[in-house]
Order: C-alpha cells, then sequence, then structure tokens
C-alpha cells in the first residue's frame, strides 16, 4: 500500500526520472500532484507494472491529479553537464511546468538540487512508497518510451522499440555493426557486445 503523502497539509509533489542508465535518448521526469485521497490498486513503481498496465494508467493520473508536468533533458545535453545533472535539470524543469505551485517536493532517490524556495525529502525507492512518486514515475516512462518508439523508426538496427535505449545485448552489438548515432550519449562508457560483465 503506497502512502497518500508525507505531510497531511502540505500539497505535495512527487518526482521521478526515466532513462538515466540509458546508452540512447533523453532523460525524461515527471511532478505529479495527486489529491490526498488519490487511489488506484495497480498504482505502483513503474518498474513493477507491464507496459498495458503504466499505459492504463497514466490517463487516469492525467486526469485525476491536481497537476502535473513532464520534461526531458536531450543526449547533447548529457553529454555536456552529466547524466546527474541533466536528471536534476530534467527535474527542475517539469517543476516550472506545473500549473500548479507545490508547497514540498518528494523525491526519488538519495540526491537532488534544491529547487528554489520549495523544500524538498529524498526518498529512496520512494517510487514503492509514495504515490505521487509512483505515479511520476509512470509518467516519465512512458513518455519516454513514446520518445524511444518515434526515433525508432528512424535508426530500426537499433532495436529502440524493444530495448528502449539500454544497453542490451542486441543493442551493444548494433552499436558494434554500426556504431554510435545523434542520439547516443557519447560521453557514456558503452561496452562492446562481447564484453562480459559482472
Amino acid at each position: 500500500m503506497l502512502a497518500p503523502f508525507l505531510h497531511k497539509h502540505l500539497l505535495e509533489a512527487g518526482l521521478d526520472e526515466a532513462g538515466r542508465g540509458c546508452y540512447a535518448g533523453p532523460v525524461f521526469a515527471a511532478a505529479v500532484i495527486l489529491p490526498k485521497d488519490f487511489y488506484h490498486p495497480l498504482l505502483n513503481d513503474s518498474k513493477q507494472l507491464n507496459e498495458k498496465q503504466r499505459y492504463l494508467l497514466r490517463p487516469i493520473i492525467e486526469k485525476e491529479s491536481i497537476a502535473f508536468a513532464v520534461a526531458s533533458v536531450d543526449n547533447d545535453t548529457i553529454d555536456k553537464i552529466n547524466i546527474l545533472q541533466a536528471s536534476f535539470t530534467a527535474m527542475h524543469l517539469s517543476i516550472n511546468a506545473l500549473k500548479t505551485v507545490p508547497d514540498f517536493l518528494l523525491i526519488d532517490g538519495n540526491r537532488f538540487k534544491m529547487y528554489p524556495n520549495i523544500p524538498h525529502q529524498c526518498i529512496v525507492k520512494g517510487d514503492g512508497k509514495y504515490a505521487s512518486i509512483a505515479a511520476a514515475s509512470i509518467l516519465a516512462k512512458t513518455y519516454r518510451d513514446e520518445f524511444m518508439q518515434k526515433i525508432h523508426a528512424a535508426f530500426p538496427q537499433y532495436s529502440w522499440d524493444k530495448n528502449k535505449g539500454y544497453g542490451t545485448a542486441s543493442h551493444r552489438k548494433a552499436i558494434d555493426e554500426f556504431g554510435l548515432c545523434n542520439h547516443h550519449r557519447k560521453s557514456f562508457n558503452i561496452q562492446p557486445a562481447n564484453t562480459i560483465q559482472k
């Protein structure tokens, strides 16, 4: 059972990102403010749900939320400022886009760059603990997956429709064969397909 809030009397926004560990594509972040009484039996960390469940929940979250916003930072910027800072930037952009200003931010993970004038708390594995963070994880994941599906059409050799830019064996094999394209993160230590990793 996900907790509906951390502070009963504050308007909280949950934040999460998707695509931080990918070899290709942007990092996406979402911010979601849910009503205190929001409940859906399927709502959970996006990694615990299948694709069908995530896409079932997305319009419900968007309709029932007090406010939501999704933002992204592209691979070129990731290469310039590093993936951690890019994740923070995407989160800040999503907060900027909220139509309602929250009193408090619940951040998935253990680090965050403070957003001006809004206090926050980092919560390790927060997407499995708080409803608003779980909702943000679902929006960030589905919007990013849609983006990767779209650019897959121009670069089918990398199978982004299946691996969504993550460093799977088939993705690494395609990089070995075709090299990197303009959507790849050049600053990442991309391992060849024949590399044995523990």
